[in-house]
């Protein structure tokens, strides 16, 4: 299975009171995780929308295991669970600079018609790219 990796640093604007990252921190990782993972399967967001198309995220669990502290270097392993004919399952994998698991996070997405507003169907190439990171 081909995933997407890349990595961050947690500075202190990621950090809240109790001296560990923000969980909204988490949200923004994911959602630069979502666009680097569409652009590297062949969907750049500024094209998506261009055509009328606007990726949407419709649902977002995040699992904490561990807390994630100000200077860690963090992993962040992304890729598609499954695609449906209308949804885009993705997971990701969050962990510190020792390789252990810090968060596990599922997401759901969809294409939206920039003109009816409504959810469309994947076309089977749009799969067959989504399958480049599927699990």
């Amino acid at each position: 299975m081909a995933k997407l990796t890349y990595e961050e640093t947690v500075y202190t604007f990621d950090i809240d009171f109790a001296g560990h990252v923000n969980n909204a921190v988490y949200i923004r990782w994911l959602e630069e995780g979502r666009t680097k993972l569409l652009e590297a399967v062949g969907f750049p967001i500024a094209e998506l929308v261009e055509s009328g198309t606007f990726p949407v995220l419709v649902h977002t669990e995040i699992y904490y295991k561990r807390p994630l502290f100000l200077g860690e270097s963090v992993r962040i392993e992304g890729w598609v669970s499954k695609p449906s004919k209308v949804r885009i399952y993705l997971d990701f994998e969050i962990f510190n600079q020792e390789g252990e698991l810090a968060a596990h996070a599922h997401q759901t997405a969809a294409f939206v018609d920039g003109e009816k507003m409504k959810p469309r169907r994947l076309t089977q190439e749009e799969i067959l790219k989504l399958d480049q990171f599927r699990d």
